[in-house]
């Protein structure tokens, strides 16, 4: 296996030992392993959960209620105290790190999706690691009874979003079994599922856990997702010993759910199976860029725009001589803007429009090459 990028999510559960509060040494160790990995040029995101259990032990409630609002309170307070503990285990080896709240809302909206993949690709080209957890004082969804899954379904959202190679996740179960550990002394775990299908989904109880929100059922569809757009995922226990730095080696650890596609080919159906709004025509030196050298597209290679479309919209792009379709990707800015910055250098962007939204047009990450 050869991983470059990996998002860790880590459960409730894990994260608390099983008890009503965050369990720092076990954070210690987990943030330890992420460390090393980033020690050694590897880029990871975390997904995380907690700030509820965080914000239970700040107030030190004793009576447990339900109600929406109230875990809303709990997120709101427990939420800073969680990025605490992150921020002063991960300072300890000098790595910085950013937080990131995100809604399933942010993700659907064109927009702010575009922002979301900028931005956590950037903090990933600055050395930082992004630490993401769905804004449960907003989320509702999430909160509820949890039929989301405890940040399963966002870790899986955001693992394709950031085309990671690999998604972990950690929680306090070895993985999935052929049937349920707790009953039956003869179950046997799973180690590589190739497809998820019907009887791979029958396997996951739909149970919750106490404290956490997500059951083995929501990790099965969050392995759906991510696979589906190229990702591999391993649902392992995270109280393994070294179980982050084995599983970035290849190590055969938990369950396995093997890539139904490779992340170009999806990011590529994904891509073209929007509607373009616009297209862009550009010369033969940014044609070369984009297709031998892996470059971005900047304005200065733009001989013309036709079309009406917005920041975050799909464009295509074609060979000004040639006449022929040579990529698809998300630009960054309006048609109108384009007009007005096309054959001009990147560092007149602010002076041409009094605004800037990135150097590109369409960022090499958000682009594909036909």
């Amino acid at each position: 296996m050869n991983y470059h990028r990996i998002l860790v999510k880590l459960g409730t559960n894990l994260l608390t030992g099983g008890s009503d509060r965050l369990n720092l040494e076990i954070m210690s160790s987990l943030v330890g392993q992420i460390a090393r990995l980033h020690r050694q040029g590897l880029e990871v995101i975390i997904v995380s959960s907690g700030a509820i259990a965080a914000g239970r032990q700040r107030l030190g409630l004793i009576k447990e209620r339900k109600d929406i609002p109230f875990k809303q309170v709990l997120a709101a307070v427990g939420q800073s105290r969680l990025m605490d503990a992150y921020d002063q285990l991960f300072g300890w080896h000098e790595i910085t790190i950013a937080q990131t709240l995100l809604t399933r809302t942010d993700l659907s909206d064109r927009l702010s999706y575009l922002n979301a993949r900028n931005t956590l690709l950037a903090l990933l080209e600055l050395g930082v690691i992004p630490i993401v957890n769905e804004n449960d004082v907003v989320a509702v969804d999430e909160i509820q009874e949890a039929k989301f899954g405890d940040n399963d379904s966002l870790s899986a959202m955001v693992a394709s979003l950031a085309d990671a190679d690999l998604l972990m996740l950690l929680t306090d179960t070895a993985g999935l079994y052929d049937a349920d550990p707790n009953r039956d002394p003869n179950a046997r775990l799973i180690e590589r599922v190739d497809r998820i299908d019907a009887s791979i989904e029958s396997l996951a109880s739909a149970s919750c856990s106490e404290r956490g929100t997500g059951g083995m059922a929501t990790k099965i569809e969050a392995a759906k997702l991510a696979t589906a757009s190229g990702v591999a995922v391993v649902i392992a226990d995270g109280r393994e010993p070294e179980v982050i730095i084995r599983l970035a080696n290849g190590e055969a650890v938990g369950t396995y759910f093997q890539p139904t596609t490779s992340k170009l080919e999806s990011r590529k159906r994904w891509l073209l199976s929007r509607i373009s709004k616009g297209r862009l025509l550009i010369d033969r030196g940014a044609a070369t860029a984009l297709r031998e050298q892996n470059k971005s597209l900047l304005p200065a290679g733009i001989t013309q725009v036709s079309g009406k479309f917005e920041r975050g919209d799909i464009v295509n792009i074609f060979h000004y001589e040639k006449g022929e379709k040579i990529a698809c990707g998300i630009s960054n800015y309006s048609s109108d803007d384009i007009a007005i910055i096309k054959g001009a250098h990147s560092d007149r962007i602010m002076e041409l429009l009094g605004h800037e939204c990135g150097t590109e047009i369409v960022h090499r990450n958000n682009l594909v090459v036909l």
